[in-house]
């Protein structure tokens, strides 16, 4: 049997195979409300095969995003944009759904990538940005004001709110950004993180305001649902933060009650050195996997089946997550069933697209015409 294709359980969430959309950002929201093209991307891409699909990074509160075509999860405006669509997959996909709750911090108030990407200034549309410390993310940028006390406690409140809000729209799981240079992965970074008191210095007070952050979302959301999370396993910095440092965290985690733990790498510095390639990232997931027990997610650079269950089957990963790849292709879970021997659930409409030689690809089904 396909290990690709073999159920895991995230707490109370039953999943038939291990197989995740990552999330991505659409850059296509309005005022962090979401639009017909989040209607097309989610219901699209919840048709993948995936047994869960990852809304993109949702902001908690207007100043959190990292553009202003992010999309928002913080009032009522937002959080009624998402309902149809949500309704819609519910109708047609067996997908469970989760949501990736996050905070640009000093990466906030840029442009979407295909207008730059580089800061917006105030006084071209920007917003005030906030950090840790007051320490841009690049020369020649303005810099973030630094949390006071007031500030800390406003984004704990609005990550509280917004996982009750997913609470509300149905949603089955959160993971928590917590990668890719934003605000909590600024927190634990060095290279971002300048405090002197009990949120900066040493590893422990470095960590603390992530962990204060997933305490909250765990208690304000349903027992019985999983709570994730995104890390950068290393900013690829000297001197940054790296995979011993990731461990600790993870451990902290996991004794508060982690369900995933989705490894991923880099974003804090434009001084990383990242070393592409297929698969680049896995050693570090297969490093946390090993040192803590966690259900460990692998994504980057996974684009084939074999691949992916080569992953699995040599112990590096608990499930897979991919991006660019199911953008490249959205039946990507499709086709893998049918190169491993999985099957995949499609809505009845679909049932005929399987080819003779896959006629079991969507298990049982039977479909009769006049």
């Amino acid at each position: 049997m396909s290990l690709l294709f073999s159920p895991i359980e995230l707490r109370g969430l039953k999943l038939p195979n291990r197989i995740m959309v990552a999330p991505m950002c659409q850059y296509s929201a309005e005022d962090g409300a979401a639009t017909d093209w989040h209607f097309t991307h989610i219901n699209t891409l919840s048709l993948s095969g995936a047994a869960m699909f990852c809304i993109e990074a949702t902001g908690v509160e207007p100043a959190g995003r990292i553009t202003p075509g992010c999309l928002g999860l913080y009032d009522e405006t937002t959080e009624a944009a998402l309902k149809p669509i949500i309704a819609s997959v519910r109708r047609h996909s067996k997908a469970a759904l989760a949501i990736q709750l996050a905070h640009a911090g000093r990466k906030a108030s840029s442009h979407r990538p295909w207008e730059g990407g580089q800061q917006i200034p105030i006084g071209q549309g920007g917003w005030q940005t906030e950090g840790p410390s007051a320490l841009p993310h690049k020369e020649g940028e303005a810099s973030p004001h630094a949390f006071d006390s007031a500030g800390l406690a406003r984004v704990r409140d609005a990550f509280v709110a917004s996982a009750r809000r997913a609470e509300r729209l149905g949603i089955d799981a959160i993971e928590l950004h917590c990668a890719h240079g934003y605000l909590l992965h600024q927190f634990l970074s060095p290279i971002s993180n300048r405090r002197t008191d009990q949120y900066g210095g040493s590893l422990e007070n470095r960590m603390r305001f992530p962990l204060e952050i997933f305490e909250a979302i765990r208690a304000a959301f349903p027992a019985d649902k999983p709570v994730g999370i995104k890390v950068s396993a290393t900013d690829w910095v000297e001197g940054g933060w790296d995979i011993a440092q990731t461990i600790a965290l993870a451990k902290q985690l996991k004794a508060r009650g982690l369900d995933w733990i989705d490894v991923s790498s880099g974003g804090v510095s434009p001084g990383q050195k990242i070393p592409l390639g297929p698969g680049y990232q896995v050693p570090l997931a297969e490093a946390v996997r090993q040192a803590t027990g966690l259900t460990t997610v692998a994504v980057g650079l996974i684009t084939q089946a074999r691949q992916a269950e080569d992953i699995l089957s040599a112990g590096k990963a608990d499930m897979i997550a991919l991006a660019r790849g199911m953008l490249y292709d959205p039946r990507w879970g499709w086709h893998a069933a049918a190169e491993l021997g999985g099957h995949v659930s499609a809505p009845p409409p679909y049932w005929r697209a399987a080819p003779a030689e896959q006629k079991e690809l969507f298990g049982d089904t039977r479909f009769g015409a006049r």
